[in-house]
């Protein structure tokens, strides 16, 4: 399991969560953008127009299965029932996608899965607002979601018992 007690973001417990549910599942995990960027690079980085922004957070492998993971921290409403992504990650991504060849996945708390071309198919425009960030983003109802276990595998057995 790599180390990710070194970042300090507020997504870091959920970024653990899923490094750590990843690797029941047999991938291997790596942190990867802004993460393992320096503050000044990351605050320099968020000040540009550039897609290098929205670099997911962690690469995982299974073989010759590789993916780019994009941990969603407190972007799902409790109220309505949708998650939300911002416009220009959905577009970072799918660029991305087309660049890297490989699939990128947005893993929100609640182990909820999306992908770009999810949101962006099955998404709605969501209203501006001065809260947050104020970024125009994407609601997609939690219903249009795959499930954690359907795309990644389920846990592997441990081989011990519920007595060891």
């Amino acid at each position: 399991m790599p180390s990710f007690q070194h970042r300090k973001a507020v997504g870091d417990a959920h970024e653990l969560r899923v490094a750590q549910e990843l690797t029941w599942r047999g991938w291997n995990v790596n942190a990867w953008g802004q993460g393992v960027l320096t503050d000044p690079v990351r605050s320099a980085l968020r000040g540009t127009a550039s897609t290098l922004r929205w670099t997911p957070d962690l690469i995982i492998a299974k073989e010759q299965q590789i993916a780019l993971i994009d941990c969603k921290s407190r972007m799902t409403s409790r109220a309505t029932s949708r998650h939300v992504v911002e416009r220009a990650a959905v577009t970072a991504h799918l660029q991305l996608v087309a660049w890297t060849l490989l699939p990128v996945y947005y893993v929100f708390e609640d182990l909820d899965v999306l992908t770009p071309h999810d949101v962006l198919t099955a998404g709605r425009h969501g209203p501006y607002s001065s809260a947050g960030s104020g970024s125009p983003y994407y609601l997609v109802p939690v219903s249009r979601s795959l499930a954690f276990d359907t795309t990644f595998g389920a846990q592997r057995s441990t081989g011990l018992s519920a007595a060891a």
